[in-house]
């Protein structure tokens, strides 16, 4: 493990460069952004050296030094043109990480060749279409004045200059990003919530949703609001063929969308692979030509969000199966756990991340539940413990759907004392989260865990779910104070 931890200090070295400077949220643009360029030209060299040596380089500058050599011969078109090929993109000499490396060590960095390498890129494909927008090298943020500037980015190059990209094994790049992103997210606090899920909550949803799914080959796994990609790509971990799954995700906010690109590209997704979109889930249903039903559906939308609720939407197929109800304008999150659901196929599992009053408000939210549970389509509740998500310290439950199952019952899990306090968040470590899958795949009543509900039982709770109706874990008499 010791690359990837020298991995994790350099880039992290990268941020405190930029700490001082611009909040968490701004900064993480650059470092990320940074650290892809630097991917996407360190491989590229690494491509060149290959094709002309049939091996992988050891130093990129020797890499460097016959890329420009060659560049000057009656060889570089065919170079470039199997470059396009198999890369996608090309980058002129001077446009690679390592010559603007060599610059910013002889204090010749220049911002305009870097912004140049950016163009390069995301020109290249439409793969790549935008993907440095947020990546701004001229903002005043980075001091004041072009010296100041230009100087602060030289040094984030010098520092990221550590990283070693090219020879790092399976997925300890992706992963240094995605530690990244968690760090980043634990800094900027309430912002978070808009492109990451912390690590324990995002395993159970991710193990359970690929339960019974992991040896399927060509699974395909969508995220309606997927921030920075990572529970999308969290469901490889538990896949015995990680290779062939396909992605199809969206989110409305730009800058996290670019983050779910870099993201997938980092864990080596291959870009056939790739279906991601920048856009609002409810507004309008997407996907709807390709692929429309999925294996896994994982979510973790933004809670109680307002949405329009127009009456339009009662003849949309995502909402108008459940009595003419909508999601109210206040609280979305019926639409967004309908959208999911709509989505997933009859074989496969949806499990979403949701506020606990989805469980016992009433009124449309209250039909709609209710609707589910005479279809069957509720299969699992699970109570997280407060405070284990940077946007919010409300408690939070899992709810796992499914479609066309044998029989109605639920059953519910009360985790919310699984956890351990940490500085900021609380946080489940590895055996809380083996705990709720053990009771989660025994699907039996535990005592003061879990309570296997008949359909009955929740008909005569008047379609109610509020976990504690159903799992009693409050201690007993003789110990209260």
């Amino acid at each position: 493990m010791a690359e990837s931890k020298d991995l994790l200090q350099v880039l992290w070295s990268g941020a405190d460069v930029l700490r001082g400077k611009m909040d968490a949220n701004e900064y993480k643009t650059y470092l990320l952004g940074l650290v892809f360029y630097k991917y996407l030209s360190d491989s590229y060299l690494a491509k060149v050296y290959d094709l002309l040596n049939d091996e992988t380089p050891d130093d990129l500058q020797e890499a460097q030094k016959q890329y420009e050599e060659v560049m000057k011969t009656v060889d570089a078109k065919d170079l470039l043109q199997e470059l396009r090929e198999s890369m996608h993109y090309t980058l002129d000499p001077d446009m690679t990480y390592v010559s603007i490396l060599n610059d910013a060590k002889e204090n010749a960095f220049n911002r305009e060749k870097l912004q140049a390498a950016f163009n390069r890129i995301q020109e290249s494909d439409e793969l790549f279409n935008g993907l440095f927008a947020d990546v701004d090298l001229y903002s005043n943020r980075l001091g004041t004045g072009d010296q100041k500037q230009s100087a602060t980015i030289a040094e984030v190059i010098k520092v990221l200059d550590g990283a070693d990209l090219i020879h790092a094994k399976g997925d300890v790049l992706g992963n240094a990003y995605e530690y990244l992103i968690g760090q980043f997210a634990s800094e900027t606090g309430k912002k978070a919530g808009e492109f990451y899920t912390p690590h324990g909550p995002a395993q159970i949803l991710c193990r359970i949703a690929m339960t019974g799914q992991e040896n399927k080959k060509g699974l395909q796994v969508y995220d309606p609001c997927m921030g920075s990609g990572s529970l999308m790509l969290s469901c490889r971990n538990y896949s015995t063929e990680p290779d062939y799954i396909k992605y199809y995700g969206q989110e409305l906010m730009p800058s996290t969308y670019n983050l779910a690109r870099m993201n997938m590209f980092l864990h080596r997704v291959h870009p056939e692979n790739q279906h991601l979109r920048n856009g609002d889930t409810l507004d309008a249903d997407w996907p709807t030509d390709e692929e429309t039903e999925f294996d896994v559906v994982t979510m973790n939308p933004p809670y109680s969000a307002k949405w329009s609720a127009a009456e339009g939407f009662k003849q949309d197929e995502r909402f108008m199966d459940y009595g003419g109800k909508l999601a109210p304008k206040s609280k979305a999150d019926y639409a967004f756990l309908l959208h999911g659901f709509y989505h997933l196929k009859q074989t496969g599992t949806m499990a979403i991340v949701l506020p606990h009053g989805v469980l016992f408000r009433g009124a449309a939210e209250g039909a709609i539940r209710e609707t589910l549970l005479k279809n069957g389509s509720i299969y699992a509740v699970i109570g997280l413990p407060a405070n284990m998500f940077y946007n919010t310290s409300i408690p939070t439950c899992i709810v796992v759907l499914k479609k066309h199952r044998e029989g109605r019952d639920v059953l519910f899990i009360d985790a919310s004392n699984l956890y351990e306090k940490e500085k900021k968040q609380n946080v489940m470590n590895e055996e809380h989260i083996d705990k709720v899958l053990e009771l989660y795949n025994n699907r039996k009543s535990v005592d003061k865990l879990a309570y296997l509900a008949s359909y009955e039982d929740i008909k005569a709770n008047d379609y109610n779910l509020n976990i504690p109706r159903y799992v009693d874990s409050s201690e007993s008499a003789e110990s209260r104070d």
